[in-house]
């Protein structure tokens, strides 16, 4: 530190933190924008267990996940007509469902306001994580969770708090560069049922959304969950989306 007035750029914060955090947080699955998949050709009263890796190396070691024919995924992983270098879901292209099987979209069902309910698709049996025999190569991967297994939580995304990186020194009333989206909550989101035993303590990545951690309000003032067991949890900050990128370009 330099003994004069410095400023430093809020992003080396954001770039430490997340070097810190890739380091120690646990990778789990959380629907926030949710639409529903349903696998066709996959029984509906089955439920399978499958495993998924808690991090980027053994050392995190595994968990169990319950999969079944009907899954939450976000919203923004389909598109009706598929954009250039889009490898996510669109009718006719094949996805991985993080920890679990290959999927191909074949269609999808719409309400009376045009907005997409549902998207079906078919699963290839010999595609499963850790033991794909089918030969298929996807480019995406996109995460889920278990609509028959999942547990809801109150999800709240902090951004920076000034749409301007130096308010002191804009014109007028510095209350008028304060960023509206600074704070968005989202009242229902879909988790994996073991972020129910989540504590103050964890910190998790929601895979492809961000890091969180679990706020003090899902807790009672002796520090105990509460009996309604409300989860809430704050995003640290977001991961760098190579789509947006993409998107900018053009």
């Amino acid at each position: 530190m330099a003994k004069r007035e410095n400023l430093i750029d809020f992003s080396l914060l954001e770039f430490c933190v997340r070097e810190d955090l890739n380091k120690q947080a646990l990778r789990v699955m959380a629907v926030l924008d949710p639409v529903k998949l349903i696998i066709t050709n996959y029984p509906s009263e089955k439920t399978e267990i499958l495993t998924a890796e808690n991090g980027p190396d053994e050392s995190f070691g595994t968990r169990d996940i319950s999969f079944s024919n009907e899954l939450w995924i976000e919203k923004e992983d389909f598109m009706e007509e598929a954009a250039k270098k889009w490898f996510r879901l669109a009718p006719g292209a094949m996805v991985r469902l993080k920890s679990a099987y290959i999927v191909k979209c074949e269609g999808f069902t719409k309400n009376d306001k045009g907005n997409i309910t549902e998207v079906h698709c078919t699963y290839i049996p010999e595609s499963k994580s850790g033991n794909d025999t089918s030969g298929i190569a996807v480019k995406g991967t996109i995460h889920w969770v278990s609509v028959a297994h999942a547990a809801t939580a109150e999800i709240r995304l902090y951004d920076r708090l000034f749409k301007v990186e130096r308010p002191d020194s804009e014109e007028g009333n510095f209350k008028d560069y304060i960023n509206p989206d600074s704070l968005q909550i989202i009242e229902k989101a879909y988790i994996e049922p073991g972020l129910k035993d989540a504590t103050l303590h964890s910190r998790y990545q929601f895979i492809r959304k961000g890091y969180f951690c679990l706020d003090k309000d899902s807790l009672s003032p002796d520090g105990h969950r509460q009996t309604i067991k409300k989860l809430v949890f704050n995003r640290t900050l977001t991961l760098k989306d190579a789509w947006a990128k993409e998107v900018k370009k053009n």
